[in-house]
């Protein structure tokens, strides 16, 4: 044998090895995130999440939700935002990522690419600032929403932080957020990713004495109105959706609360 063919043979075996241990170790980094996703280390308060219509909740350290198969994407995306989670760090965004914690197969990112939707995040970046993993969290695939630009930009930015506003100023609120995935939808992509025609998020205040909800419902698209133009009964959304929310609380409250659209508790200011 030539010691050309022992060193050809030498380097096949080299390539091999390398691309073996690659596989192996993207393996291991899969079944990392399907274990995260099933036995969290999560921040999400579990007493307030709703029930999930789908049976397929997926847990991430910053928040958690229940994936729809059929519309692919979250029905609900759920998570705390305390105070101490406010913060101005300004970190580089990263590029999204499927979501290998949904064992149905989350949407890949592609479906949004040339569809003129924005890539809408349901748990905003912007919410998890304390760190550079809370943050990345967020551009899973599993916790975005097809949303116009006009939208995503205008009057939905405007209640993201108009509930960092009552997150500093409560000591932290429970978020509750999705898209209505019912009626007859408009899709994109391959994997025809449902676009809701109207937005939801519900948010509990359990911190500053006597409980408090609040709910919007907004139609998929800009407007000037004022955000308490938009607030409805979490009783109308349970209906939109056939989501239960705060099933745990005291059923006395839950059906106190949920039925009221008074956000006189709440400031607008």
């Amino acid at each position: 044998m030539t010691k050309k063919t022992i060193y050809s043979i030498i380097a096949i075996v080299l390539i091999v090895g390398i691309f073996g241990y690659e596989n192996f170790l993207k393996i291991e980094e899969s079944e990392a995130i399907v274990q995260q996703g099933e036995n969290p280390k999560t921040d999400t308060n579990e007493y307030f999440l709703p029930t999930s219509t789908t049976g397929q909740i997926v847990h991430h350290e910053g928040y958690s939700l229940s994936y729809s198969e059929p519309h692919e994407q979250a029905e609900w995306v759920a998570y705390e935002l305390k105070k101490s989670h406010l913060s101005n760090s300004n970190f580089k965004r990263p590029y999204f990522e499927v979501d290998n914690a949904v064992k149905t197969g989350a949407a890949h990112w592609r479906n949004y690419k040339q569809s003129g939707y924005d890539r809408g995040h349901l748990c905003p970046a912007g919410d998890r600032r304390y760190s550079q993993f809370a943050h990345d969290e967020t551009f899973l695939t599993s916790n975005i929403s097809p949303q116009e630009h006009d939208f995503n930009a205008g009057i939905w930015n405007t209640l993201e932080q108009k509930v960092r506003y009552w997150a500093s100023k409560y000591d932290g609120v429970f978020v509750i957020t999705g898209g209505v995935l019912n009626g007859d939808m408009k899709t994109i992509g391959e994997e025809e990713v449902s676009v809701p025609k109207q937005f939801y998020k519900v948010l509990i205040d359990a911190n500053t004495g006597k409980t408090k909800m609040i709910a919007f419902l907004l139609p998929h698209q800009d407007s000037n109105q004022p955000l308490y133009k938009f607030v409805v009964s979490v009783d109308d959304i349970e209906k939109l959706t056939g989501i239960d929310f705060f099933a745990e609380l005291d059923d006395v409250l839950e059906d106190e609360l949920e039925a009221s659209s008074d956000y006189k508790g709440w400031s607008f200011n």
